[in-house]
């Protein structure tokens, strides 16, 4: 999990972010909780996948889930 494999061009997580951008924005109407819990399950099932098609490991996903959690309480206290 902390690369896009060695197949992945430089632009791939750019690109992505940018359509995730657009999806996001045609979802606006929902509450910000309502939509971060959904953001929250999907995230669970796609780590799952993951996970089961062996394209990451448990210590990648707790990884990646403690560097989320950073992110955003940082985020939130410089906020608040």
């Amino acid at each position: 999990m902390s690369s896009l494999g060695p197949a992945a061009p430089d632009s791939i997580l750019e690109e992505c972010i940018d359509e995730l951008d657009t999806a996001v924005a045609a979802l606006e109407r929902f509450p910000q909780a309502a939509f971060a819990f959904a953001l929250r399950a999907h995230l669970a099932g796609l780590l799952s996948v993951l996970l089961e098609r062996g394209q990451c490991t448990r210590e990648e996903v707790k990884e990646f889930l403690a560097g989320l959690e950073a992110e955003t309480l940082q985020a939130g206290s410089a906020s608040g």
